[in-house]
């Protein structure tokens, strides 16, 4: 089984992990850091970030991010100088109340996806070797295999686990783009996605539902990996030499535990005309574009 101690040596590389204070995001950072490389917490809460920091054996940083405010983000990539090997794009809310980022965006949407796009592009010119974007199983849910670009705010009918899974399903349509553009600029750079399975993190303690967030909680208990194993398909897709648009999770039953391995997505995951569309909307949305001419190759 592919572990942490797989990881070839990190030495002289950075990396950005968004969400790094808790659940997969700080077991992310142990192992990279642990590797050799120099990794940046970034996060909401900046104490709560330093107090994970300094539980990491390695080379760590913190820099406050918002992927809820895009002033936020635009902030932190404009204080961002150096060569970036990895961007492991994390953070996110799950099955949560209606609610509105400080833009307008339902906020699962706008911070899962939007706020890690623009991220992504206004990084871009600076990262040297992959972005790895976290989505989930949950991108398949059953009557919303799409996204809903007539509403995507989901205001006419929202639904906690409905904007949950659009905003996965937006994380690898991005992905299957961006590698389209990088490709097609001659960058070297790639773009892979990957799930966790279902580990036990604090994501599903915010779910809207009383009794989903009951059997959530029971679930973790008994049937969920840890953070750790959780984030092995997130470290394996940022440090393996695997093709551009990977998609990386578990092995095992339904894909919710294991070692971690290539894995097939959705129909509608793999649609070029919908990732396309996307990132069209997604521009006009953040006002923030694909940065041209594209990251030249780096020696």
């Amino acid at each position: 089984m592919w572990n942490i101690i797989d990881i070839p040596d990190q030495a002289g590389r950075i990396a950005i992990v968004t969400g790094a204070n808790s659940g997969l995001g700080i077991a992310t950072v142990e192992a990279l850091a642990g590797a050799g490389a120099h990794v940046v917490l970034a996060v909401r809460n900046t104490k709560r970030g330093q107090a994970a920091a300094a539980t990491v054996r390695g080379s760590v940083e913190v820099r406050r991010l918002d992927l809820a405010d895009l002033a936020s983000v635009r902030e932190f990539a404009a204080g961002w100088h150096d060569d970036l090997a990895l961007l492991i794009n994390n953070a996110g809310v799950m099955n949560i109340p209606q609610a509105s980022t400080k833009d307008g965006f339902e906020l699962q949407f706008g911070t899962n996806h939007l706020g890690h796009f623009a991220l992504t592009n206004l990084l871009l010119p600076h990262i040297t070797d992959r972005v790895v974007t976290v989505s989930s199983g949950a991108h398949r849910m059953p009557g919303n295999p799409r996204i809903h670009f007539d509403d995507l705010n989901l205001t006419g009918e929202y639904a906690p686990m409905k904007a949950y899974s659009q905003s996965k399903l937006a994380n690898l349509l991005f992905t299957l783009e961006l590698q389209r553009r990088l490709t097609e600029a001659g960058s070297p750079v790639r773009a892979l996605a990957a799930h966790p399975g279902w580990a036990a993190t604090n994501l599903q303690g915010h779910d809207a539902n009383v009794l989903r967030r009951t059997l959530f909680r029971l679930g973790n208990s008994f049937m969920a990996q840890d953070n750790k194993a959780g984030a092995l398909p997130t470290l394996y897709a940022a440090v393996q030499d695997l093709p551009g648009a990977s998609y990386v999770g578990p092995d095992g039953f339904a894909e919710m535990r294991g070692a971690p391995t290539l894995v097939g997505r959705s129909t509608a995951a793999s649609d070029s005309v919908s990732a396309r569309r996307l990132w069209t909307v997604s521009e006009k949305l953040t006002g923030i574009t694909f940065p041209e001419p594209a990251v030249p190759a780096r020696t």
